[in-house]
């Protein structure tokens, strides 16, 4: 039986970065982090509270993201990215099963290597190879 592989982060599009971070923080209390343009003017939203090592009080609590909304790339909406053991092995796992990658891996300075693809429904979801020192973060069973 394949191992399960792990929901760690949600992303989701904006179109105003502060009014986005202002309405998540109003409304649920959200910490958010707006990286600069090395990073793609990404911002980090931390959703509960963590401990001194940066690990969620609360099992099965994620982390998410807010990317700039980008009419020309495919599916502006929200979507789960998925921990992955090896990155090469599960996008090829994902078209056999009938999904289609979109795109290239990208590195994610300090996390790990990215890419979203397509599943069978047509949602948009992402795998992420974890940095050795993130996958203690994403251990599985």
């Amino acid at each position: 039986m394949k191992k399960m592989d792990p929901v760690v982060h949600f992303e989701m599009p904006y179109e105003d970065r502060k009014r986005m971070s202002d309405f998540y923080t109003n409304a649920f209390g959200w910490h958010t982090q707006m990286l600069g343009e090395d990073m793609g003017n990404y911002t980090l939203a931390t959703t509960s509270p963590i401990d001194e090592k940066g690990m969620h009080k609360y099992p099965g609590a994620i982390n998410g993201g807010f990317y700039t909304k980008d009419n020309n790339a495919p599916a502006q909406y929200p979507s789960l990215v998925i921990a992955v053991d090896d990155l090469a092995e599960s996008m090829q796992q994902i078209k056999d099963a009938g999904g289609e990658i979109i795109g290239e891996p990208v590195e994610i300075p300090g996390y790990g290597n990215y890419i979203s693809f397509f599943d069978t429904e047509g949602n948009r979801c992402s795998i992420m190879e974890p940095l050795a020192e993130m996958k203690e973060m994403t251990k599985k069973d």
